[in-house]
């Protein structure tokens, strides 16, 4: 017999499938209660005739398709818009517009194997999730069933009541729109050339030394800052942005998050004592891709187990 217990133990892989699914951690855990009271009041229906985690699983899909018939799907900014200019009126959208960062202890679950990991790692990227979030929800499912957990064409089709060629049909479709994105991949582990690239990122953001962070940016780098719908591209523009506008920056502390399987960042500004951004990188070999900086501290802090302000010794 299925006991809360049991449950618990599949809380880090339901969430990290359900976030893939509905690119919000928000979302993604009311999903994943939703399923562990789906599969509470429905324990007696549990026949061992796949594994419980299966079972919660399956579970999970339908409760994020029948979640993704009542919204529109979330997307980054340079989805939305033609690149900006720093001279852009700030235009912000609600917080359930905009993909969210997740933390990694809450999506990878500890007990996965290296290669598992390094799997469910590349599977909760920005640049993944939002690549998902452009699939029409069956081809997502499909999508992820097969191609992150590794389940079977038969196994995905009696999860979502449909034929083996139906599901045949949607992985090909949903790669072939996927390839179309063309997103650099990503290496499941730093090179010693991108750990570098980070500690000098930290040093140059610390001191604002602006023409030293610039000379770290790919060519063609996105900035983005969430909740507003501006984005710009490219080395010049950020550094602008960096002189100008976000001159407020100046005097920020970075303290290191693990966050979408990726480098990332807690930002606070005022020498450690106001809450800005939670930073998230994109590598590209020796250069940051992308840079997104997610405003939502409210939100976002708590659930990264992040401190309101930083204590004396961490804002030296």
């Amino acid at each position: 017999m299925v006991i809360a217990a049991n449950l618990e133990e599949y809380r880090a892989a339901l969430t990290g499938h359900c976030y893939r699914m509905l690119g919000s951690l928000t979302e993604a855990e009311d999903a994943v209660q939703d399923t562990m009271l789906r599969a509470w009041r429905g324990r007696s229906r549990f026949e061992g005739r796949s594994t419980l985690r299966t079972w919660l699983l399956r579970i999970a899909t339908n409760v994020c398709l029948d979640a993704l018939t009542q919204r529109r799907r979330r997307a980054r900014p340079a989805e939305l818009s033609p690149a900006g200019t720093v001279d852009d009126v700030l235009e912000q959208h609600p917080r359930e517009h905009w993909l969210e960062p997740v933390p990694d202890a809450l999506v990878l679950p500890a007990d996965s194997d290296p290669s598992e990991r390094a799997i469910l790692r590349e599977s909760v990227r920005l640049a993944f999730v939002s690549a998902l979030q452009a699939l029409p929800p069956r081809q997502r499912a499909v999508l992820l069933l097969t191609q992150v957990l590794g389940w079977s064409a038969a196994e995905a089709a009696v999860t979502l009541d449909t034929s083996v060629p139906a599901v045949n049909s949607a992985i090909q479709r949903a790669r072939a729109t996927l390839a179309q994105r063309e997103e650099p991949p990503a290496p499941s582990e730093l090179s010693p050339e991108q750990a570098r690239l980070l500690q000098s990122y930290v040093a140059a953001f610390e001191r604002y030394d602006v023409d030293a962070l610039t000379a770290l940016l790919h060519d063609d780098v996105t900035f983005s800052m969430p909740p507003y719908s501006l984005w710009l591209h490219g080395p010049k523009a950020v550094r602008t942005w960096l002189l100008g506008r976000g001159c407020g920056c100046r005097g920020s502390r970075l303290v290191p998050v693990a966050a979408n399987g990726s480098p990332a960042f807690a930002q606070y500004r005022e020498d450690g004592r106001t809450p800005w951004a939670l930073v998230v990188l994109e590598l590209e070999d020796d250069r940051i891709a992308g840079w997104t900086s997610f405003l939502d501290t409210a939100t976002l802090f708590p659930r990264f187990r992040l401190p309101p302000k930083l204590a004396r010794e961490e804002t030296r």
